[in-house]
C-alpha cells in the first residue's frame, strides 16, 4: 500500500522532486499589492490594507466584525481574555490540537482540561463534554467550577481539526446549558462551513489563522471573528497597545498587546483571499481523488462530517495501528514525499502533564492511526 500510495501522490502533482505536505499558492495580485504597500511607505500595522481585509474577511465569513491580528495564537489569547478567562481559571478543549491552543490558555494565567474528540469530526465531543461536566461541573456563585480542582471553568475552546467543523450545534447546547462561554479554535478552518453557518461564527468569538501552512497566507496573521459590537472595539484597543485615540498624545487606558497585523501582510492576505473560492474548490477535487483512490485500494481517508462542507486543509489517512502508521511515515518521507502524523497529545507534553482529562480514549486512537498526506492547491 505504502508504494501504491506514493505514486499515486506523486501522479496527482506530476512530479518526481520532493513535495511537500502543504506550500502556499501565489497566482494572483499577491506581487502588485506588495509594491504597493512598499510604494505607500505604510507597511506596518497602519494602511489601508488592513482594515480592507478586515472588511472582506467578515463579509466573506458571514460575520459582523473581523479584526487583525499578528498570528492566530495573538488571536486566541486576546479572543479568550475577551470570554473572560483570566488567572485561576480552566478553559476545556480538546487534546487533538496544535499547541498554540493551549498555550492561548496558559497566556491567560488559565489551566487547559482536555475532554476527548468525536471520531466523526476529529473536534471536541459534545458527548464527552457533557459528561464531563455532568461529572466534575458544579453551579455556585454565577459560574460552573470543577469539583476535582475548585477552579472557575470559563469557557469551552473547541478546533476545526484540519478544517472539519466540529458539531457546534452539540457544543453549544451543553455549554448553553451550564452558562459557559464558547471560543472557536477556526484557524484551520478558512472556507469551512457547517450547514449555511462558516466556522468561526457560531461562538462567542473565533478565531482564524493565516500561518504559511494554511489555506491562503499573509507570511504570518491571524484574526478575531465576532457579532459583538463591544467585544470587537475591545478587541482592536487591546490588540493597538490599548492606546487612546488623540493627534499627537501617547496615552494608554490598560495593558495592551502590540498584535496588530502590519499593512504588509495584510497586503499578502487581500490578494490570497481573492482566489480563496478557487484554493477550496481545488482542495475539495483533491480530497474527492483521495477518498476515491482510498475506496479502490482499501484504505481509509480521513472524509468531512455530516452536514459539513471542509476546507479540506490537510487529507489524512487512517492505519490499523501504530506500528503501520510509523511504517507509512518512514516509507513515505524516505521517498521524497512529506507526511506528518497527528500532533502529540497536549497532555503528553512536560508542560501540561498535570492537566486533567477524561481518559481520551478516542483521541490517544487517532493519535496512534492518523497520518497527513500532501494537501497543496494544485490547479
Amino acid at each position: 500500500m505504502f508504494e501504491r500510495l506514493v505514486g499515486f501522490v506523486r501522479e496527482i502533482y506530476q512530479t518526481d522532486a520532493f513535495i511537500p505536505l502543504h506550500e502556499p499558492r501565489f497566482a494572483g495580485n499577491e506581487k502588485r499589492y506588495l509594491n504597493d504597500v512598499i510604494d505607500s511607505t505604510f507597511v506596518s500595522s497602519v494602511g489601508p490594507y488592513v482594515s480592507e481585509f478586515e472588511r472582506k474577511i467578515a463579509e466573506y465569513c458571514g460575520a459582523k466584525h473581523a479584526v487583525a491580528t499578528v498570528n492566530g495564537t495573538a488571536a486566541l489569547h486576546i479572543a479568550l481574555l475577551l470570554a473572560g478567562v483570566g488567572p485561576g481559571d480552566e478553559v476545556v478543549t480538546q487534546a487533538v490540537t496544535f499547541i498554540a491552543t493551549c498555550n492561548a490558555i496558559h497566556y491567560c494565567g488559565a489551566e487547559p482540561v482536555f475532554v476527548d474528540v468525536d471520531s466523526a469530526t476529529l473536534g471536541l465531543s459534545p458527548a464527552a463534554l457533557a459528561a464531563f461536566l455532568e461529572q466534575h461541573g458544579e453551579r455556585r456563585d454565577g459560574g460552573v467550577y470543577n469539583k476535582t480542582s475548585g477552579k472557575r471553568i470559563a469557557a469551552c475552546l473547541p478546533m476545526h481539526t484540519f478544517g472539519h467543523p466540529c458539531d457546534m450545534a452539540g457544543l453549544l447546547k451543553v455549554c448553553d446549558h451550564y452558562g459557559i462561554a464558547v471560543v472557536e479554535d477556526a484557524a484551520e478552518a478558512l472556507g469551512s462551513r457547517l450547514g449555511d453557518r462558516h466556522c468561526g461564527t457560531f461562538g462567542k468569538l473565533g478565531v482564524l489563522s493565516f500561518n504559511g501552512n494554511k489555506i491562503i497566507t499573509t507570511g504570518g496573521g491571524g484574526m478575531i471573528l465576532t457579532d459583538d459590537d463591544e467585544l470587537a472595539r475591545q478587541a482592536k484597543h487591546l490588540t493597538t497597545t490599548a492606546k487612546l485615540a488623540h493627534a499627537w498624545k501617547f496615552e494608554h487606558d490598560q495593558i495592551g498587546y502590540n498584535y496588530r497585523m502590519p499593512n504588509l501582510n495584510a497586503a499578502l492576505g487581500l490578494a490570497q483571499l481573492e482566489q480563496l473560492p478557487a484554493f477550496v474548490a481545488a482542495k475539495r477535487e483533491l480530497a474527492g481523488r483521495y477518498l476515491a483512490w482510498g475506496e479502490a485500494n482499501g484504505v481509509e481517508i480521513f472524509r468531512e462530517p455530516a452536514g459539513a462542507r471542509a476546507n479540506y486543509w490537510l487529507n489524512a489517512v487512517l492505519l490499523e495501528d501504530l506500528t503501520a502508521r510509523d511504517a507509512l511515515l518512514e516509507y513515505t518521507n524516505h521517498h521524497g514525499v512529506m507526511t506528518r502524523p497527528l500532533w502529540e497529545l497536549m497532555p503528553d507534553l512536560p508542560m501540561y502533564r498535570h492537566c486533567q482529562t477524561d481518559g481520551l480514549t478516542q483521541s490517544r486512537s487517532v493519535v496512534r492511526r492518523l497520518v497527513n498526506i500532501p494537501s497543496s492547491v494544485l490547479f
